[in-house]
């Protein structure tokens, strides 16, 4: 109820009430943006920015009828996410790689602890097919309801459980493998 007086408000052209709906869903499309895009910072700062850019250029376009504000915001943002990685050319220098990684035996005790595994599981989710990542992220990171999901990825809750059932047998298996990879070398 309050988004939609907000909503009302910003799309007379009320800088102030954008503001506030800036400031209570900017971190969370912040936090979102920053893992799909691995962590990168000022990357995720640029796209958060033109979300709310486009976001504010749009208001008066936006239609409340029943669907949630944040919904429409994610949307926005997974949008721009992936309009971010078509125009990026993935390139990989093998110079950077560390030595330890193609060595038979790397010295890997002592690497692996919580924060590793975290590590792991980030690094992991980024094999996934990106709809997995947009549910995963959406339900685990941002604890939105499969509802709240569906409606902005345009499914079924139904839809969204079987593809959060699928993205984390999948992450399960990306993991295992990542995991037997480290392991074949202690």
């Amino acid at each position: 109820m309050e988004d939609e007086k907000l909503l009302k408000r910003a799309k007379k052209g009320e800088s102030a009430a954008f503001g506030q709906i800036y400031d209570k869903y900017a971190p969370s499309i912040y936090r979102f943006i920053f893992l799909k895009l691995g962590g990168k910072k000022g990357e995720t700062e640029d796209l958060t920015h033109e979300v709310f850019l486009s976001v504010w250029k749009n208001i008066e376009s936006f239609d409340i009828r029943g669907v949630p504000f944040s919904s429409y915001l994610y949307k926005v943002a997974r949008n721009a996410v992936i309009d971010y990685w078509r125009t990026k050319k993935q390139t990989f220098d093998i110079e950077n790689v560390s030595e330890d990684f193609f060595s038979e035996d790397p010295d890997l005790e002592g690497k692996i602890d919580l924060s590793s595994n975290v590590e792991l599981v980030k690094k992991c989710i980024a094999f996934l097919d990106p709809s997995y990542q947009d549910v995963l992220l959406l339900k685990f990171v941002e604890d939105l309801s499969n509802k709240e999901i569906g409606e902005m990825l345009k499914k079924t809750e139904g839809a969204v459980r079987v593809i959060q059932h699928r993205a984390l047998k999948q992450l399960k298996n990306e993991i295992e493998k990542h995991e037997s990879r480290f392991d074949k070398t202690t």
